[in-house]
């Protein structure tokens, strides 16, 4: 397998960026959660108060060079797959996680990656996200998976016994989002730089599950963002997304969430995608 950073000369479509509504958290005393499933009886299956800002999301293209998981928390690379279904979930778990694994390495420089989770979504009108039978919708929050305490806990969660000794050196939790059956036209992810996040922009949520409860960071609007995509990612193109690096002194958190981008054509396919999660271990 090889890889490359996906170059400006190699789209003749510039942007420079189109105004999109994000939707944010808006700051509270109270920590927002969210029930996957059913809450306990009389409580609400949520809290949060949401607000939607409409900011400038540049066309990475032209820079897609220059990124750096290590700076702005996100990457483009190139990647031929050899999974012909991702919908095959043994194709999935038997080609798709392995390649993942490597291409994670040649980007970062990591020893060891582990896979250890993956998501289909296809956008569908008038679904609800996480339905009975049905992919999951694109995320329309911009939120970050993991925290600085759930980051290490899904360390210990997925590698039991060996943990410890794991994060007693570098650990990164990375997300590698690639689109499936065309190219994502629709319904693009919005990227924030991690560079201009503030600390004070992420707030802890809770991610209550039947057996388990997770925390994800929510993000609170600050002008001081940057917020970028990437046109037209192709079917051989992947993001790798940083959400979560025990290192402090590089980026460690980046925002990002699905948009409504105003130029998509009318009748273009809806999205369909998958996100790999991974989680990088280095010497």
């Amino acid at each position: 397998m090889s890889i490359e950073l996906a170059s400006p000369a190699e789209t003749a479509r510039t942007l420079g960026a189109v105004p999109a509504a994000l939707t944010f958290i808006r700051r509270s005393a109270d920590k927002p959660y969210t029930y996957v499933g059913e809450p306990p009886a009389g409580v609400p299956a949520a809290r949060g108060d949401y607000e939607t800002h409409t900011v400038q999301v540049q066309d990475a293209r032209p820079i897609a060079g220059h990124l750096s998981l290590d700076v702005e928390g996100i990457a483009l690379a190139r990647h031929a797959t050899a999974v012909r279904d991702f919908w095959d979930e043994a194709q999935t778990l038997a080609l798709g996680h392995p390649e993942i694994a490597e291409l994670v390495k040649e980007v970062t420089g990591a020893t060891r990656v582990v896979v250890f989770d993956h998501t289909l979504r296809r956008r569908q009108s008038g679904t609800a996200d996480r339905a009975r039978g049905e992919p999951r919708q694109p995320a329309n929050r911009a939120h970050v998976d993991q925290t600085v305490l759930s980051g290490p806990q899904r360390v210990r969660d997925i590698m039991g016994d060996q943990a410890e000794a794991l994060l007693a050196r570098r650990a990164a939790i990375i997300n590698v989002w690639r689109p499936i059956g065309h190219p994502a036209r629709d319904c693009p992810l919005a990227l924030g730089d991690a560079s201009t996040t503030g600390r004070d922009d992420l707030v802890a949520s809770d991610l209550i599950f039947p057996h388990r409860k997770g925390e994800t960071y929510a993000v609170a609007f600050n002008p001081a963002q940057r917020w970028l995509y990437v046109p037209d990612l192709q079917l051989d193109e992947t993001l790798l997304i940083k959400c979560w690096d025990s290192d402090e002194s590089v980026a460690r958190f980046a925002p990002h969430t699905g948009f409504a981008d105003p130029t998509t054509p009318p009748g273009t396919p809806p999205r369909q995608s998958i996100e790999f999660r991974t989680i990088a271990f280095f010497d």
